[in-house]
């Protein structure tokens, strides 16, 4: 699902973040590379996986590394892809 999908396409990465925590979601993936700088990321409830690209070729190409670790995340880690 993604923020457009939801509606949320206005809101920020904290309220971002929150807004899935509440909705139940678990892993929140992101391409804001910045977002580690931006949030404190202490004491959440979601994952936060950030892809290093938004170039969806680079990212499609490496799908399976992004698909595993989504499904290693575990509650309040942080983790980043590089293409």
């Amino acid at each position: 699902m993604t923020v457009f999908e939801k509606g949320w396409n206005q809101l920020k990465n904290g309220d971002l973040i929150r807004m899935a925590e509440d909705e139940g979601f678990d892993v929140f993936v992101t391409t804001d590379s910045n977002l580690k700088h931006q949030q404190n990321l202490r004491n959440r409830s979601i994952a936060i996986v950030a892809l290093l690209s938004t170039s969806w070729p680079k990212i499609q190409k490496k799908t399976a590394l992004v698909v595993a670790t989504v499904e290693t995340a575990t509650k309040g880690s942080y983790f980043e892809v590089t293409f």
